[in-house]
């Protein structure tokens, strides 16, 4: 029973919000705003409203950092990196 629950929960259920915002502040910081710190961008849109925006759900954010477009760079992250920035934008969103 409790292997169907964790089955179930899917892949955010490992993520690790913390390890996602260290990711943020690492990777995404120069273009995008990250919990209130100035960005290098205004261009780019805040990480929160990226993260309250209905339209770019879990899914979405998965498949862009899957697959990233101009101008964003190709981070390379690997599917642990993505679920765990997946978590954190959940948490910016209060989800």
């Amino acid at each position: 029973m409790l292997a169907a629950m964790v089955a179930a929960a899917g892949p955010a259920a490992a993520a690790d919000a913390e390890a996602g915002r260290r990711i943020a502040e690492q990777w995404c910081a120069s273009c995008h705003m990250v919990e209130g710190r100035r960005s290098g961008s205004d261009a780019a849109p805040a990480l929160a409203g990226i993260a309250r925006d209905p339209g770019r759900g879990p899914g979405w954010v998965r498949a862009w950092l899957n697959d990233p477009h101009p101008p964003m760079p190709d981070l390379s992250l690997t599917r642990a990196e993505i679920d765990d920035v997946v978590a954190y934008l959940n948490r910016l969103a209060g989800r």
